[in-house]
């Protein structure tokens, strides 16, 4: 257990490579109660998330009310300059209601950036949910069969999020994770968390914890806030430009617009070692850039990891040399994701 934005958080349960193929092959939980929640309301919610998020929110689509949930996207939270405040996932739970999760370290600071510009729109409610959910992500191949036989209705697809009744608690299942594999986000009141989570242990869920959530998360190429995105970079350099729809007019869209229509000095990539060595975060990298993820990956087997590089560096199959500790070690740059289903 370690101490993580004033949580206690579990890093490992049996072990970091047992956990972490435990997803890739079969099912893992994981308890990511520490995520924030804001909940935007009212006529005017859709124009305060447009003004905040950088993707265009008026295309979450809304639940068709037969039990296919509503939607769900990604987004980032820019300021003026375009440096990222945070990453966030967004739901669309009624056609005026939204719940948008944050990262744990930056949820005070979110909060106060959508309360403040909410006072800009006379129908629009800002609620802090963080006390109201616990949250569980079931992930891995069999997660969905695992999750579906405590369920009573069918779980909502991918991308999007409703309603449910899991073994008598009602809950959000959103179909989303951070991990490279199929499965569900379950939101409960944390009354009903210990119960739920005994439940799909008991029908086969392995518990993981915080170390194989990141090589997971590092080897499907997924960004971790405070690593490889900051307020000191914005997203066209993070490779997120997808989900930047400029026209909407978001806080910060014109400093992203003049970055992509110029072209990013530095982007980030993705790398693997060539031979020993694990590079980790802040390791300096030869003629400019520097590591922002680094790990081990269980399924490959090699050092992989992310990095800020000079752009006309990033190409594909660019040579780098980072320097670990004092030892040079050569990393070939990579296509995202770094795995890729069947290699094993």
């Amino acid at each position: 257990m370690v101490g993580f934005a004033g949580w206690e958080m579990p890093v490992q349960y049996g072990g970091i490579r047992q956990e972490h193929m435990a997803v890739r092959e079969g099912v893992g939980v994981f308890d990511v109660s520490h995520m924030g929640e804001i909940e935007t309301s009212g006529a005017q919610a859709l124009e305060l998330l447009q003004r905040l998020l950088s993707n265009d929110v008026s295309k979450i689509p809304l639940g068709d009310g037969a039990g296919e949930g509503g939607g769900a996207q990604y987004s980032v939270l820019c300021r003026e300059d375009g440096g990222v405040l945070d990453d966030l996932f967004t739901y669309r739970l009624e056609s005026d209601r939204y719940l948008t999760v944050t990262n744990a370290s930056n949820h005070e600071r979110d909060l106060a950036w959508f309360q403040v510009h909410a006072q800009e729109f006379a129908d629009v409610q800002v609620a802090d949910r963080l006390d109201d959910y616990a949250m569980l992500a079931v992930q891995g191949p069999r997660a969905r069969e695992l999750v579906q036989a405590i369920s009573d209705a069918p779980l909502p697809s991918r991308m999007t999020a409703a309603t449910r009744r899991l073994g008598g608690a009602q809950a959000l299942v959103c179909g989303t994770g951070y991990t490279g594999e199929d499965g569900v986000e379950i939101l409960c009141a944390p009354e009903h968390a210990a119960a739920l989570w005994d439940e799909l242990v008991r029908r086969g869920a392995v518990p993981a914890g915080l170390a194989a959530r990141d090589t997971l998360r590092l080897e499907a190429c997924f960004h971790l806030y405070g690593n490889d995105l900051s307020t000191e970079r914005g997203p066209i350099e993070a490779g997120l430009g997808w989900c930047c729809k400029e026209d909407t007019g978001f806080i910060g869209a014109e400093a992203v617009r003049a970055v992509r229509a110029v072209g990013a000095a530095e982007k980030l990539v993705a790398f693997a070692i060539d031979g020993p060595g694990i590079a980790r975060q802040g390791n300096p990298i030869a003629g400019g850039g520097e590591v922002t993820s680094g790990t081990l990956s269980p399924s490959l087997g090699i050092g992989i990891g992310m990095a800020y590089v000079p752009a006309e560096r990033s190409a594909l199959g660019s040579d780098l040399e980072i320097d670990v500790r004092g030892k040079m070690r050569r990393a070939v740059v990579r296509q995202k994701p770094l795995y890729r289903k069947g290699q094993l």
